[in-house]
C-alpha cells in the first residue's frame, strides 16, 4: 500500500491573508479546518504533493517557500494525480477528494510562470471534503483508503 507522510499544515486565515504555519490541526467532517478561511463546499481541504512543489522550483530555478501555494496541507509520498473519488487517511481524518486544485493568478504574482508550471496533471494539488473529522498532525503517516 502507498503511504507518504504529513510534511506541512497551514491555516488560512482569510482572502489574501497569511498562511500560518502549524504543528496540529482539528478537521471537522462537512466543514473543513478549525479557523481556515475555506469552510463547507467541496473545497473544504486542499493537498499539496511536495516531491511536486519541489520539481517545480527545481524547473522554474527558484526556491519559494510551498506556503506561498496557499494549500493546507503538504504531504510527501503519495501520488495525488487523478485520485478524485478516492479518499485520503490523514492520522485521524479522512478526506474524499473531490477536485484537481488549479492554481489562481496569485501564483504569479509569487513567481512569474508559477501558475502555468503547476496547472497540468494536478501539479497544483487536490482539495476534497472531510468525511470523519478528528486531528492531524505533522509527521504523521497517509494513505488512500481501499
Amino acid at each position: 500500500m502507498e503511504t507518504g507522510q504529513v510534511e506541512a499544515i497551514w491555516i488560512k486565515r482569510g482572502k489574501r491573508a497569511p498562511m500560518d504555519r502549524v504543528e496540529e490541526a482539528e478537521m471537522i467532517a462537512g466543514k473543513g479546518l478549525v479557523g481556515n478561511a475555506n469552510q463547507g463546499g467541496r473545497r473544504q481541504v486542499t493537498i499539496l504533493d511536495a516531491e511536486v512543489w519541489e520539481q517545480v522550483m527545481e524547473e522554474l530555478s527558484a526556491t519559494i517557500d510551498p506556503a506561498a501555494r496557499r494549500a493546507n496541507i503538504m504531504v510527501r509520498g503519495l501520488n495525488l494525480e487523478n485520485t478524485r473519488k478516492r479518499v485520503l487517511i490523514l492520522g485521524e481524518c479522512k478526506v474524499k477528494i473531490f477536485t484537481e486544485t488549479k492554481p489562481c493568478e496569485r501564483m504569479d504574482e509569487v513567481l512569474p510562470g508559477l501558475k502555468a508550471a503547476l496547472y497540468n496533471n494536478w501539479g497544483g494539488g487536490a482539495s476534497g471534503q472531510v468525511i470523519s473529522g478528528g486531528m492531524v498532525r505533522v509527521g504523521e503517516i497517509v494513505k488512500w483508503e481501499n
